[in-house]
């Protein structure tokens, strides 16, 4: 708790504070300027903002020729897809000044269900980065995937009686909404959440009128100026994602440039480890921003104040009396990279170095999860049937996928993958209960010459998923990925070429973040080698898997159609057969 009490006496001049913050060029949020003003700071809280020398007693942080600044608040973010323990998670963040973030757990919530939802809050709560977390809405994201159970409105309800419980996290099954399931709706309506997040790409018009009147209020999924410029004119939160394979930043800039950036703010969803450790964070965002004419203190809003305001934490996003003192000090203005970055008061950055966070114990039951039916050749064999045949066509640096009609490559009355037409096979297997499950299709844009390559991180479900040109590497992927517990596998020739184990629950690793860059490199290397040369080929290939985002994907159920949202055969001319 807060001693108010202290802190308004610090405010006042009658108690001496913990810290003061002197000489740097203070940002004022709320009116957009730069202020030289000192800062004083106690019990975790900002006490008061004085002229120079106001303040006596206390410690005293030197900020002479720097500007300081909140703490970047990520607004959307799933901590799962950095590959990393929650604590190399937040030793990576920190070095970049992200001080806050809002989870939505729904990786960890697909595998090992509210208990792992509940494990990971728990080995959150001491972090020196704040997570906040959205109670998932749709577990499975939608009846075509096939997660370790199913949540119901009570799961959801359990985690949002969690301390840094907000809302309800994405809702992803846009067109239940838009129709009007009562089963959807009602959990649009839980008591403990104090708003909505949404998830609905390229929905437009009518359809999106509908869906906001649901009550939900943000949309991370805009990926053109029309779009991202309707839902926010229609009063939606637009939440600017520049994630790995989800680049949309320099597209929606434009909105900010028009506009203003009110109702916008920054978010990263779904970033690997390489990407966040070499090129960071949400200061990443900010520096592209700058670079293309945005205003900084524009920019320095929609990274901080912004995201605080979308998701109602009171006190959070500016320097100001009474809020946190998640600060840092910023040497430029175009770099965003932070000398020293304070978490309630504390300093946990200092010189750029992020002082030592401990390890949290992982139970053996959150590392056990790989639970999938042998898979061979049989598995993946796909009968001829005479018609061409749909193919899910990769568009690199989007989630959104191609819905493709090829005339197929034949081999003794078996379709089969063609290298020479960057034709692969691509593979979902049930991994929670073994049930033998295998959904078999094909998909352009890989360039994949030879192997395979597969992946447990399979958005969201997160089965395995893999994409080869030889059935018997696709095989001895699926195999090699129970042996290891899970992570990324990479065969060539029956041999295993280049692997990341990420035992914990398939999808983290329990390394630190430096050998996880160190193994992901290897890893592009050998993709590279085998002819693949798409942008963040892995993220990619786990989102082919996510049957919710237009147009064509591939679960353990089959092929899914997102636009008429239907299980659709391989080959055009057999819909009676499904």
């Amino acid at each position: 708790m807060v001693d108010r009490a202290r802190l308004i006496a610090v405010a006042r001049g009658d108690a001496e504070p913990d810290l003061v913050i002197e000489g740097a060029r203070v940002f004022g949020a709320f009116t957009r300027e730069w202020l030289d003003l000192d800062v004083a700071v106690a019990d975790g809280r900002i006490a008061a903002l004085a002229e120079r020398g106001a303040f006596a007693g206390g410690e005293r942080l030197d900020g002479t020729g720097q500007y300081l600044v909140p703490g970047y608040i990520d607004a959307h973010v799933h901590l799962e897809s950095s590959k990393l323990m929650v604590d190399e998670f937040a030793r990576a963040v920190l070095a970049h000044g992200t001080t806050a973030v809002v989870s939505d757990p729904h990786e960890i919530a697909n595998v090992l269900g509210t208990d792992g939802v509940h494990w990971l809050l728990d080995v959150c709560e001491t972090l020196p980065v704040e997570v906040f977390v959205m109670a998932s809405s749709c577990i499975p994201a939608s009846p075509f995937e096939s997660p370790r159970r199913p949540f119901s409105a009570g799961d959801m309800a359990s985690i949002l009686r969690r301390s840094h419980a907000l809302g309800v996290a994405e809702m992803m099954n846009f067109p239940a909404v838009i129709a009007g399931d009562p089963a959807e709706l009602a959990k649009l309506e839980l008591g403990e959440a104090s708003h909505v997040d949404g998830h609905a790409p390229g929905v437009t018009g009518r359809d999106l009128d509908a869906y906001l009147a649901a009550g939900i209020a943000s949309d991370h999924e805009a990926t053109t100026y029309a779009e991202a410029l309707e839902k926010r004119r229609k009063g939606a939160w637009v939440l600017i994602r520049e994630a790995s394979n989800a680049r949309n930043l320099v597209d929606l800039l434009p909105l900010v440039r028009d506009f203003g950036p009110e109702r916008c703010a920054f978010c990263t969803d779904d970033r690997e480890p390489d990407f966040l450790v070499r090129e960071g964070q949400i200061d990443q965002m900010c520096r592209v921003a700058v670079a293309a004419g945005i205003p900084v203190e524009d920019v320095l809003l929609m990274a901080t104040l912004h995201p605080a305001q979308c998701h109602g934490l009171k006190g959070m996003g500016a320097v100001a009396p009474g809020y946190h003192a998640d600060l840092q000090l910023l040497p430029d203005l175009v770099s965003f990279r932070p000398s020293t970055v304070l978490k309630a008061g504390r300093v946990v950055v200092s010189g750029g170095e992020v002082l030592p966070i401990a390890r949290p114990e992982v139970p053996v039951w959150v590392r056990q999860t790989v639970r999938n039916a042998p898979v061979g050749r049989a598995d993946l064999r796909l009968r001829a049937e005479g018609g061409p045949i749909r193919v899910i066509g990769v568009v690199p640096d989007q989630l959104l996928t191609d819905h493709l009609v090829l005339e197929p490559t034949v081999r003794d009355g078996v379709l089969v993958a063609d290298p020479a037409r960057d034709l692969a096979k691509i593979a979902v297997v049930e991994r929670h209960h073994a049930t033998g499950r295998v959904g078999v299709g094909f998909v352009r844009g890989f360039g994949l010459r030879g192997g395979a390559f597969a992946t447990t991180v399979a958005h969201d479900a997160h089965n395995i998923v893999v994409v080869g040109v030889a059935d018997d590497d696709m095989a001895l992927c699926v195999s090699r990925l129970a042996e290891i517990g899970g992570g990324i596998v990479i065969v060539h020739e029956r041999q295993t070429r280049a692997e990341l184990p990420l035992p914990i629950a398939g999808l983290l690793s329990d390394r630190p973040a430096e050998e996880v860059v160190a193994a992901m490199d290897e890893l592009h290397a050998a993709l590279a080698d085998l002819g693949v040369s798409v942008p963040s080929p892995f993220m990619t290939l786990s989102f082919l898997a996510l049957s919710v985002i237009p147009s064509l994907k591939i679960t353990d159920r089959g092929l899914i159609d997102v636009d008429r949202f239907a299980v659709v055969p391989v080959e055009v001319g057999v819909e009676a057969h499904v």
